[in-house]
């Protein structure tokens, strides 16, 4: 018995692992083709109230995960046309999207279904538990063989790191960008469904909670690797799992706050940050816009 709550525990950190891995993975793609993608959580958004209503109305889940896919490669769309077009600032893009999709999300979900606050909830058979968690570990492999042993790999790497380069060899650099930036849609908007209709059974405001962040913050405390993204996720949900499992505990006879239990995963990664974010190597050009020369 007394192996039960390790297993608990194990069993939880993959479970709540996977949004955070999927999104990590998505920025991955993103951040090595040298584009910020800030709007890791607003695409999660996206994907988890747009998997959860488009089940919703057409009672297959499968649609709505391909509708979710849509949503959030529109968003990342929108993103990487702001980043990679327009020049702008990819921190503020990516801000400015995690704001609107607080908002958007809740309008459609009041037009739709008399609810601001929620979705109605999905039947249990209508779930997709297993596979959201099923890509995401087997996107890691697949992650690290797309990057480094075939030449769309090399071609995204190198634009992250040196675009004239790249561009002098005949490569595209804002055709690269908008694939990684595109391809961040898709895992990120997974990663949200998970939360909605695998995790989960319906679609509540804000539901990602701040994962969109956790995610970024894995990715560069996995220094853009994908093993290493893989662990810094496991680490990030072992933290919230025993903060599960932590509620109610006492302490002296006193009960410690939900609060401060609750607290537990963002101050981990607040404290992975302060120790290893001066330790990263990000792309060179990340964060940079590239406009090709005249020649």
């Amino acid at each position: 018995m007394a192996d039960i709550p390790v297993f608990s525990v194990l069993e939880s950190t993959l479970r709540l692992s996977t949004p955070l891995l999927l999104a990590a993975l998505g920025g991955l793609y993103s951040e090595r083709s040298g584009v910020i993608n800030m709007a890791l959580e607003g695409i999660m958004l996206a994907g988890a109230f747009t998997a959860a209503a488009v089940t919703v109305k057409t009672g297959s889940p499968w649609i709505g995960l391909i509708a979710a896919i849509l949503a959030g490669v529109a968003v990342a769309g929108i993103h990487a046309f702001c980043c990679i077009k327009c020049r702008a600032d990819q921190v503020v893009v990516g801000t400015a999207i995690n704001i609107l999709m607080l908002g958007v999300p809740a309008l459609l979900s009041g037009a739709m279904f008399e609810s601001t606050g929620s979705t109605p909830s999905v039947d249990q058979s209508q779930q997709l538990p297993n596979l959201p968690i099923l890509i995401a570990f087997a996107a890691v492999p697949v992650t690290h063989y797309i990057l480094y042993k075939t030449s769309f790999g090399l071609r995204l790497r190198a634009v992250g790191e040196t675009p004239q380069a790249a561009d002098t060899a005949g490569v595209n650099v804002l055709f690269m960008r908008y694939a990684g930036v595109l391809l961040s849609g898709v895992l990120a908007a997974l990663a949200g469904l998970y939360l909605s209709i695998g995790q989960g059974s319906l679609y509540t405001r804000n539901m990602t909670s701040g994962r969109g962040y956790i995610a970024l913050a894995a990715l560069i405390f996995g220094n853009w690797v994908p093993t290493r993204v893989l662990l810094a996720c496991l680490l990030f949900g072992f933290a919230d799992a025993v903060q599960i499992r932590l509620q109610g505990t006492t302490l002296g006879g006193a009960t410690i706050p939900t609060q401060f239990i609750q607290m537990v995963p963002y101050v981990v990664t607040m404290f992975v940050l302060a120790g290893f974010v001066g330790k990263a190597h990000p792309p060179q050009a990340l964060g940079m816009p590239y406009m090709k020369e005249q020649r």
